[in-house]
């Protein structure tokens, strides 16, 4: 456990953030991994499907995730305050309430695979291979949700670094079983969404093991759901599961805009979003670690210190885009070529372009994410989800408008164009929040 109410908030900032990084670039590491894999062994048809299903998987996720910062704020507030029972019980009534939910997603999910990904335009060739992905990755929905839970309980109390172990392991499980699954028994994109369904149950189980055996504070001792912070928690944190939905909603609406230009620009846009997610992680973990650190003090009436975490982080993540905006352009062709079959020449030379120019702009994500994890911390949750609507609206119109002209390079000027403008919404609504503090 550790409280960030006290002491440096860089190295406070850092030493959340680096194992959160760790553990998302693991997290990341199951859907490159299938990529790869299947590119490699299964054929340009079944990455593009896959890549067909991502932005619907990832809605789901995203949601979850929503809805675990909401609760994680109001675990972190009142860690803090030094409010266990309160503590306790807000821990209970989230891992009841995920559990009933993930039911109902997952059902629903089953059923209406096939009729979303046709909505979206997805090429009849490959429509039943991202059904049966989509609809295996559905059946370990249930752990993703409690995953997701149980790690924001941990790192609501500052420990980081756990879950990175749990998901290092799982990622460990994910990598060693799609070669034998895909490459040697050949069952294609099954075998993918089997192994990664597999290592999300193991970090999920793992982590619940952990909270039992070493972190007496957040175990719970009456399992019942408390009303009040159910209300409070799904106020909150349907609020930011829309904002974290609204990211892959638009995504998808983009990728049925890359559907229609072809399977080639499909897999390269597969190929480039996984860079990008790489690229852009470590902005998100950095983000997490100041919504944390402003929650614990805010919690603890510690109002000097939100300023500073917000000028402390704004320089970590502004630091961080010139680094990986140097990498990019250094790996960018190594990159693209781990995706690409031995006939994927194509692909790799539209990823190439693309990412040439996308490395310029990666400081923009970075400079949101920070804003962003400014105003959960201050429980500005309707801002967050204003301000991301607002970029990926524009972003999803821009690659509309771009992409039929001028190809993949027009997805890479979209994203500028909104990070663009949702800097200058947060700009606007900092000022506000400030002076109303």
């Amino acid at each position: 456990m550790h409280r960030m109410t006290e002491g440096s908030i860089a190295r406070h900032l850092l030493a959340y953030a680096i194992p959160m990084i760790l553990g998302n670039f693991f997290q990341l590491t199951y859907n490159a991994v299938d990529s790869i894999i299947i590119g490699k062994f299964a054929g340009e048809s079944a990455l593009a499907a896959v890549s067909s299903a991502n932005p619907v998987m990832t809605i789901v996720i995203l949601g979850v995730s929503g809805i675990s910062i909401g609760a994680s704020v109001l675990m972190s507030r009142f860690y803090g305050a030094g409010d266990e029972e309160s503590l306790r019980r807000e821990v209970a009534t989230t891992v009841l309430f995920g559990a009933a939910a993930s039911v109902v997603v997952l059902l629903a999910g089953l059923a209406a695979s096939g009729p979303i990904l046709r909505l979206m335009n997805v090429p009849p060739e490959i429509l039943p291979l991202a059904t049966r992905y989509l609809r295996i990755i559905f059946l370990g929905f249930p752990f993703t949700f409690q995953y997701n839970i149980l790690a924001a309980a941990l790192r609501s109390v500052g420990d980081s670094r756990t879950p990175v172990i749990f998901l290092a392991l799982a990622s460990v499980l994910n990598a060693g079983l799609d070669p034998v699954l895909v490459g040697v028994l050949h069952w294609g994109v099954t075998g993918a969404a089997a192994s990664t369904v597999l290592a999300e149950a193991v970090s999920a189980l793992l982590c619940a093991w952990h909270i039992r055996r070493r972190i007496p504070i957040l175990h719970i001792r009456e399992m019942r759901v408390d009303r009040a912070l159910l209300k409070e928690t799904i106020s909150s944190g349907a609020v930011t599961a829309l904002q974290q939905a609204c990211q892959p909603v638009g995504k998808a609406l983009i990728q049925s805009v890359i559907n229609a230009q072809g399977i080639t620009m499909i897999a390269a846009f597969n190929a480039v979003s996984r860079v990008d997610d790489f690229a852009c992680i470590p902005e998100q973990s950095i983000s997490s670690g100041m919504m944390t650190c402003i929650a614990q003090n805010r919690g603890a009436g510690r109002r000097e210190r939100i300023g500073r975490t917000l000028a402390c982080g704004m320089g970590i993540e502004a630091a961080y885009g010139v680094l990986i905006c140097l990498v990019t352009l250094a790996l960018k062709e190594p990159l693209m070529r781990l995706f690409a079959a031995q006939d994927g020449a194509g692909m790799v030379e539209m990823g190439v372009d693309y990412l040439a120019l996308m490395a310029f702009f990666y400081i923009l994500p970075g400079l949101t994410n920070g804003i962003q994890g400014y105003f959960r911390g201050m429980g500005e949750m309707r801002t967050t989800l204003a301000a991301t609507f607002i970029q990926i609206s524009v972003r999803a119109l821009a690659v509309g408008l771009l992409v039929p002209r001028v190809g993949l390079l027009g997805a890479a000027w979209a994203c500028a164009a909104g990070w663009c403008c949702m800097l200058v919404y947060a700009g606007v609504r900092y000022r506000r929040v400030k002076k109303k503090e």
